[in-house]
């Protein structure tokens, strides 16, 4: 058997896997056409559950936020820098400089 090397044959890089998209269309026509039910499932379900299953699928319609790390050297700010920062962190969005 021959050994697969970088760069020859295989899948290009960016096209989909054909299983993949086969089984994402055969996910979306099933859905598709089960409308109807999926709806009547989904107001059966205690509140509960309705809100789990929800926030499940706005997983697939929501890009996911990145959370955001901010780094900031507080020791080297002065007392007046940083009573301003607590003082707009305090305020109300409209009170804000």
């Amino acid at each position: 058997m021959a050994q697969f090397k970088k760069g020859e044959g295989g899948r290009p890089k960016g096209k989909a896997n054909k299983t993949t998209t086969d089984l994402r269309q055969f996910i979306s026509s099933l859905l598709n056409k089960n409308r109807l039910q999926i709806e009547q499932d989904f107001l059966v379900l205690e509140p509960k559950e309705r809100v789990q299953a929800y926030e499940r699928l706005l997983r697939y319609v929501l890009p996911t936020l990145a959370a955001v790390q901010i780094e900031t050297e507080f020791d080297k700010m002065s007392d007046e820098d940083l009573d301003k920062i607590i003082d707009n962190l305090k305020a109300t969005p409209h009170e804000q400089n």
